[in-house]
């Protein structure tokens, strides 16, 4: 999927049968989200970039499709007198890649904005901040910085001066524990946050394969290994949010992709299948004809998939109690 214009272009595109590094919708074993609010110390080896940012500009289109518009009025309501702040809205994007949720939210709001792009990968952050938008929805100005740090440090005082906090595909590549710094960071800093596009465990794909629920079942076991919560980050967060103080709403956001989005759907169909193959190696000799049926249907505009998404916009007592 091409980028804004303003976006270069990678420098190779993988062939037809060739996944995208990073590219599908579940970690590798031992990787956490990319995101970290302060660098690497010392003694701490520099971790690889979790997504290709090859991947993040193919899912950008269907992820715009698919966010909660629904949200976006209390949300508004809340950012349009925040209290205590002159100057503008100030956005800090948790794991930003590059930058999608910037170009598709700063549009949609009222009122000069600043954007604080957080990411572990400098290259996305490039990208991020060279494909920022310019302006608001009523034409003010909008701008950006970038910086780097780790959600497990997330703390208050990173988010002093915080208008809102924004993710997309984060929650579920997060443990517990940092779900549970992030809502008491947004609840300390008196700011909402709206986390978008969390995987709820549910996938529905037309025409129906015997195979499709133990596929989705093995993918779902992989993504809570090694702590993560996977599917169930949704109801964490909710009450993580609603424990410190936060009126919480959540909307669905799902994932439609037809005949029209073949090369994206073929994409998530490699890493979700290979995601349940790597947590239960015996599926592969069946799924490995699965996966080769289902890239054929994909290819001749036979197949859609449905990937269940939600929102969840977590309005948190202002500082101060106002």
């Amino acid at each position: 999927m091409p980028g804004p214009d303003s976006m270069s272009e990678p420098d190779s595109v993988p062939g037809e049968d060739a996944v995208i590094p990073g590219a599908g919708p579940a970690p590798r074993p031992g990787e956490r989200a990319t995101v970290r609010l302060r660098a690497a110390g010392p003694d701490e080896p520099e971790e690889p970039a979790r997504y290709a940012p090859e991947w993040l500009q193919l899912r950008e289109v269907a992820d715009a499709a698919a966010r909660a518009t629904e949200l976006l009025d209390p949300l508004r309501s809340r950012l349009a007198d925040p209290p205590g702040r002159d100057g503008g809205i100030v956005v800090h994007d948790l794991g930003c890649g590059t930058g999608s949720m910037g170009r598709w939210l700063a549009p949609r709001i009222d009122g000069a904005q600043h954007w604080i792009l957080h990411d572990r990968d400098p290259y996305l952050l490039h990208f991020a901040a060279v494909a920022s938008p310019h302006a608001a929805a009523d034409g003010s100005r909008v701008t950006v910085e970038t910086r780097r740090g780790d959600v497990a440090r997330l703390t208050p005082d990173a988010l002093v001066g915080a208008s809102l906090v924004t993710a997309s595909a984060l929650l579920d590549v997060l443990t517990e524990d940092e779900i549970d710094t992030l809502a008491a960071a947004c609840a300390g800093a008196g700011c909402p946050a709206l986390l978008t596009l969390s995987v709820v465990g549910r996938v529905d794909l037309t025409p129906a394969d015997p195979l499709d629920a133990e596929i989705a079942e093995a993918f779902n076991a992989h993504q809570r290994r090694t702590g993560l919560l996977g599917p169930d980050a949704l109801a964490v967060a909710c009450e993580s949010f609603t424990r410190h103080g936060a009126a919480v709403r959540v909307h669905p956001s799902p994932w439609r992709l037809g005949a029209d989005q073949r090369e994206l759907t073929a994409q998530w169909l490699r890493g979700w299948v290979g995601a349940a193959v790597e947590q239960r190696p015996e599926l592969k000799p069946r799924a490995d004809r699965y996966l080769a049926e289902r890239l054929e249907a994909c290819a001749a505009g036979e197949l859609t998939v449905v990937v269940h998404h939600s929102d969840l916009l977590a309005l948190s007592q202002p500082a101060g109690g106002a």
